[in-house]
């Protein structure tokens, strides 16, 4: 089967926390967005899929708003520069999420054919997977909700499985979905693999955006109701949608496989022989990564002696071992992961002891994104703090006041634009000026060339939430 000439309309799920990849996966920065096997994001390896499925066109963003800028930048890094982003005020899982894209989409076309996909796993291209979604295109296309089973090739108890039946009605290789089956213990889990006619879930769905919404009316009403809500009192533009979080926060949670998929009659199955897997977890990093002979699988600044099976992960310092085994070692400039790789499943708990005890590592990097560019906490202590700020060209920090700081900025690279007060002037390379506190201001890049400067925060609080914002280009309140 070859592509068709019609398109899909590509939904990329970009609402994963993906905490059991700390401390590189964090709230700020969750997995979806950093590069695990290679120099571009799992995101951007979605995007770059799309065109397997002849999806190129206008994809859907579901993601929450602190996310918004990132996704679109990195979007645009590799060349997807219209996209249209929905904006969860809160986490309601896959089916309300996908119900809201489905309205969205048949705004623009009422015969809109939906390629769900989540934006953070890893899938070998090629064309099998043309092959699979050329298929995938008819079987929607004829009224079928199609989900798209991977060949198990070892009994994971971190997947979700699908049981297939028959051949489906219509021709082509898709095949009857008999159950659906979550994360099983490891005995089931070798009972479906030598069974065979099992596959492991893969999250990407196709389907019609009406078929989906009227098969989500039939099993969850109360679901579609709450969504129909949030999108017809949402606001925005076909670039950046806001859901109404009054009624999204009253939508039912529940993830598509068990709103829908487990109650439709309509559900096909088409099987995927290549490469996948979600990477929910460090051991599966470790079993896609490229190894060396010692079964080693390594990045960044790492020296090993004597050491197999490991997984070392560097991004800031040079890492060593000696004598190790089956061991995961991860780094980040405030934080450093070491352990078993048969424990990987276990930093979910690990993480919720840290939201206990208040640390921001699980919420942020040292490093932080921000629309107009990113800083870093170079250093921290009793009534100061450091950053190094860069202001990609172009942009502009908030016009913002502080109540409990003041701040010296010395330029180090590049042309600033500062306004202070009443004042309006240009810093360049080695000049410096100061902020008083209570004194409102900005701090612009007007060239073409990214601008860094030193920050210097003296006071006796220090927290970002001491931002009084008055203008802001971004949007942010």
């Amino acid at each position: 089967m070859t592509d068709l000439p019609a398109r899909f309309r590509a939904v990329v799920l970009c609402g994963g926390a993906g905490s059991r990849l700390w401390p590189l996966s964090r709230e700020s920065l969750p997995k979806q967005f950093i590069s695990l096997n290679g120099s571009r994001s799992l995101l951007q390896n979605t995007l770059l899929r799309l065109g397997y499925a002849n999806a190129e066109h206008r994809p859907i963003f579901v993601c929450n708003d602190v996310h918004r800028y990132i996704a679109k930048e990195q979007a645009e890094e590799v060349g997807v520069t219209d996209v249209e982003i929905i904006l969860e005020p809160c986490a309601r899982n896959t089916a309300p999420a996908i119900a809201c894209a489905a309205l969205r989409a048949m705004d623009d076309d009422p015969d809109s054919v939906l390629l769900v996909m989540p934006s953070d796993h890893v899938l070998e291209d090629g064309p099998s997977l043309r092959k699979a979604f050329a298929s995938a295109y008819a079987h929607a296309a004829r009224g079928a909700l199609v989900t798209f089973g991977v060949t198990p090739t070892s009994p994971q108890t971190g997947y979700g499985y699908i049981q297939a039946g028959g051949p489906a009605a219509d021709q082509g290789d898709a095949l009857n979905v008999r159950r659906f089956v979550e994360k099983p213990p490891a005995d089931q889990a070798k009972r479906f693999l030598s069974e065979g006619g099992y596959y492991w879930n893969s999250g990407m769905f196709a389907f019609r955006a009406s078929t989906y919404l009227a098969e989500l009316e039939r099993c969850a009403p109360a679901m579609l109701e709450a969504a129909r809500a949030a999108v017809a009192d949402g606001k925005g533009d076909h670039a950046t949608f806001q859901l109404d979080p009054v009624h999204y926060a009253s939508c039912p949670a529940d993830s598509i496989d068990y709103a829908v998929m487990e109650h439709t009659r309509n559900a096909v199955i088409i099987p995927l022989d290549c490469t996948w897997s979600d990477v929910g977890t460090w051991d599966s990093v470790w079993s896609i990564a490229e190894k060396c002979p010692d079964g080693n699988a390594i990045h960044g600044d790492v020296l090993l002696e004597d050491s197999r099976n490991c997984l070392v992960h560097a991004t800031h310092r040079m890492v060593a071992s000696i004598g190790l085994d089956d061991i995961v070692v991860v780094e980040t400039a405030d934080a450093i992961l070491v352990m078993h790789k048969s424990k990987s499943q276990d930093i979910k708990g690990l993480v919720e002891k840290f939201k206990v005890l208040h640390r921001t590592e699980i919420t942020q990097h040292r490093q932080v994104q921000r629309p107009w560019g990113w800083y870093d906490s170079v250093d921290r202590g009793e009534r100061y703090q450091i950053k190094r700020i860069t202001v990609k060209p172009g942009a502009r920090l908030s016009f913002q006041m502080h109540h409990h700081r003041a701040e010296h900025w010395v330029v180090v690279s590049g042309t600033a634009r500062i306004y202070n007060g009443d004042k309006q002037y240009l810093l360049t390379e080695n000049q410096s000026t100061f902020i008083p506190l209570g004194e409102v201001h900005s701090l612009e890049n007007p060239g073409k060339i990214p601008l860094d400067i030193i920050e210097i925060q003296s006071g006796p609080y220090l927290g970002e939430d001491d931002i009084v914002r008055f203008q802001d280009m971004y949007g942010r309140v």
